[in-house]
């Protein structure tokens, strides 16, 4: 296990699931090992507002919170959302965006213009570290398209050398039994993302 810590910052819109996701992102890497920290900013969520998370993991991390400029992965269920972390990612960081566009209320009252080209904007930035997916079309796919932030994890995985059976116990751990299959294949799909 090397000494560095790696910093993981989750972001999307309330009812995305992006806590879950980092809440499940601590099991796996606790399972193997790691010391793990997370915090969680809730915001406005339930009024489908920005939620974020900073996840933590190394041999031995101090501090849940990341420092500006030192993502080493952003990973976001909504485009806009990535776009306000943009910044925060460090050089050579690597972006997972969802190429989900969930309108703030702004927009939908015709204040505000959604902006354009987003994932080109990713592209140009982080060049070969910009990976997009479809997270939704996936999710839909698999029968429910909550399952995004399961599909991006799925595809996150691949960033990794951690055991798929590990990442899916630890799946199942945070899940109802009821929707243990969908979200198996949910992250499943999601692994072949990417």
């Amino acid at each position: 296990m090397e000494e560095k810590v790696t910093n993981v910052l989750l972001s999307g819109v309330g009812g995305q699931g992006t806590i879950l996701a980092s809440d499940i992102l601590c099991s796996v890497f606790h399972e193997v090992g790691y010391d793990v920290k997370k915090s969680e900013v809730h915001g406005m969520a339930q009024r489908g507002g920005d939620v974020t998370t900073h996840f933590r993991f190394g041999k031995k991390v101090y501090s849940p919170l990341i420092k500006y400029g030192d993502v080493d992965f952003l990973i976001s269920f909504e485009l806009l959302e990535g776009l306000r972390y943009l910044n925060w990612v460090k050089k050579g960081g690597k972006v997972l965006l969802n190429a989900q566009e969930v309108f703030p209320p702004a927009v939908n009252l015709g204040k505000m213009k959604y902006p354009g080209e987003v994932a080109g904007t990713f592209k140009k930035f982080f060049k070969g570290n910009a990976f997009i997916i479809d997270g939704l079309a996936i999710a839909i796919t698999c029968g429910d398209a909550r399952a995004v932030n399961i599909v991006s994890l799925g595809a996150f995985s691949n960033f990794f050398k951690i055991e798929d059976e590990v990442w899916e116990r630890n799946l199942l751990l945070h899940l109802p039994e009821k929707v243990h299959q969908l979200n198996l294949h949910a992250f499943r799909e999601g692994k072949k993302a990417i």
